[in-house]
């Protein structure tokens, strides 16, 4: 039987960062997936504090070499990997020197989130999906963790729409707490709008004057999953209201077996 590939796609994961929650739930759920006789990758960015030798990274030349526009200018996407402590599972890297080679990871030396994190987002959410193009590697489910990965369900259901390589993948969007939204300003909507996109086309990341990409990442993801145990009163009630599968919040100590289940129910839909 061929195994199911699920990839994981994430902001942050230990041990290579520790910020938030996040990085602790992928560390889990990736290896403990993989132990379930599937196919794993995970992405995510390689910021600069990420020390490359102690974690054993390497670059992947046959990956690296193509470029993502953002706002009209080209930059490199450099692929690097590495394999997690204690398992085989492959963590692949994206890298880019413009965006990630800082030491510090979204806020600066005087804590002030960085003034391009909304490029890097969509620098990152775009390297992604070509990444995974260039894999020539179908993934079965795609679970992407974080508010940096919000754009990625709206351009697989629509940008790629009709890309082979994710036509039968199910994207799951893990909503967590996050407060960088607020500092996006306007100008997000015309660098997020890649490729034949227009700036109207993104309206589901709006609310009023305010850039909100949890609600975004809601409304295009195929299954979703509350990752903070708070959430934003609009976002709890966009997360109610929507006819999708859906998994309640769990700790990091408990959500071992109701992932693995709500992930199999994807991937084995019950028969009416």
């Amino acid at each position: 039987m061929t195994k199911k590939r699920v990839l994981f796609v994430t902001q942050e994961m230990n041990p290579y960062t520790t910020l938030t929650e996040i990085s602790g739930i992928v560390n889990k759920l990736a290896p403990l997936t993989q132990g379930k006789d599937m196919e794993v990758r995970v992405l995510m960015p390689k910021y600069g504090s990420i020390n490359e030798r102690r974690h054993r990274l390497h670059e992947v030349v046959r990956l690296s070499g193509m470029n993502i526009i953002v706002d009209d200018d080209d930059y490199p996407l450099i692929i690097k990997v590495a394999s997690l402590p204690g398992s085989r599972l492959q963590v692949y890297f994206l890298d880019n020197e413009e965006f990630f080679k800082r030491k510090f990871v979204f806020n600066d030396e005087d804590d002030k989130p960085f003034k391009d994190n909304q490029e890097r987002m969509v620098f990152f959410c775009k390297g992604v999906i070509e990444t995974v193009r260039k894999f020539g590697w179908p993934p079965d489910i795609i679970h992407c963790h974080g508010w940096m990965t919000s754009l990625i369900p709206y351009y697989l259901r629509n940008v790629y729409a009709n890309e082979p390589i994710f036509e039968n993948s199910n994207i799951i969007y893990s909503a967590y707490q996050n407060d960088y939204e607020k500092t996006f300003d306007e100008k997000f909507f015309n660098i997020a709008a890649i490729n034949q996109l227009e700036e109207e086309d993104l309206s589901d990341f709006r609310d009023k004057n305010d850039v909100k990409l949890l609600l975004g990442g809601i409304k295009h993801a195929d299954a979703i999953v509350k990752g903070s145990e708070k959430l934003d009163d609009d976002v709890m009630k966009l997360f109610d209201s929507v006819s999708v599968p859906k998994l309640d919040y769990y700790s990091e100590e408990e959500i071992s077996a109701p992932i693995i289940d709500f992930y199999q129910g994807l991937l084995e839909p019950v028969s009416e």
